[in-house]
């Protein structure tokens, strides 16, 4: 616990100087247990250059109807998809991470939950997966992944990183995908699509607001540390502002507001400040001592739906029902 070294000799700029979002998943009842030091919020990261190319939106309108533009729902996320899906190209209208590694299928199903106005807990606190929200989600999911006319037919082997790389090789159009996978684009040697892609928040159901998943690591202390006041002082001297930009350029994804907004990395990564937009709409897994036991029950029901012919509502059904032995 940090609240001693904290309250002693705060953190520069503590709490002001990070997201609200980025301080609460390590404070348990006030409990401060450390410091984020590499954040990457889930966003939709796409080829703005494809986007703002005259030619795509004219094909696009003379197809469709309407103009190309980012997709602001879940309904126009599978046209643009479509539309983009070019596999004599080598080019397919987005990707997603499948491998069943026990987190992506987890984290896309959190996604689809939350950009349907769902939640994983009730009002009591409990896991409630057997909702409306949850069962049109997993739906859509579940389609969308096996459908070759919008997806890349590799989704189903690739974890988050395989799937960045291919989005880097510029193999898709739109991929939901950890921020630091956007950034990667502009500074690795080997990207084909540096400065031709751009980030911004998920699509939703038509009458829901965005949502987005923060999951971060943390600088902290072991129990048993003999040098506490010594890793303390590292910690804090680590996550000091100039430190925490060169943790961002030189590959990790900065924690602090200054690193967001700061225009050196802007300027090398021109989206890097949209990290601020993503935060107010992201969302946290809840703060349960089972939840690995949970998350293995929500990965089996979404690998169920991708590979199986089982209803969605009989597997959210079974899911719940192994939830609540869970929680008992």
């Amino acid at each position: 616990m940090l609240n001693d070294n904290i309250e002693k000799n705060p953190p520069v700029n503590f709490p002001g100087g990070w997201s609200k979002s980025l301080l609460s998943l390590q404070n348990f009842d006030g409990k401060v247990v450390g410091l984020p030091f590499h954040d990457g919020p889930e966003c939709l990261i796409y080829r703005r250059d494809l986007f703002e190319s005259h030619k795509e939106q004219a094909d696009y309108l003379a197809k469709y109807g309407k103009n190309l533009r980012v997709p602001q729902t879940w309904e126009d996320y599978t046209q643009v998809a479509e539309f983009f899906n070019r596999p004599a190209e080598n080019l397919y209208g987005s990707i997603f991470a499948c491998y069943p590694d026990g987190h992506n299928t987890v984290f896309d199903y959190c996604l689809q939950l939350w950009t349907r106005g769902g939640s994983l807990v009730d009002k009591k606190g409990s896991i409630d997966i057997n909702t409306k929200a949850s069962i049109e989600g997993l739906n859509f999911y579940r389609n969308i992944v096996k459908d070759k006319t919008k997806v890349h037919p590799s989704s189903d082997k690739f974890d988050s990183v395989a799937a960045g790389l291919a989005f880097m090789n510029g193999e898709a159009v739109m991929m939901i995908n950890w921020f630091g996978f956007a950034a990667m684009c502009e500074v690795d040697a080997n990207s084909k699509v540096k400065g031709k892609i751009y980030v911004d928040v998920l699509p939703s159901a038509a009458d829901q607001i965005s949502a987005s998943l923060n999951v971060y690591w943390l600088y902290t202390i072991g129990k048993g540390s003999q040098h506490k006041d010594v890793a303390y002082d590292f910690i804090r001297f680590v996550t000091n502002q100039e430190n925490d930009k060169l943790l961002t350029l030189e590959g990790g994804i900065g924690c602090r507001i200054s690193s967001w907004n700061d225009a050196e990395i802007n300027k090398t990564i021109p989206y890097y400040h949209k990290l601020d937009v993503l935060h107010t709409v992201a969302k946290m897994l809840p703060q349960k001592k089972n939840w690995a036991q949970i998350a293995a029950v929500i990965d089996e029901m979404v690998l169920a739906a991708i590979n199986t012919n089982e209803t969605t509502e009989n597997l959210v059904q079974a899911a719940q029902q192994q939830i609540n032995e869970l929680e008992k």
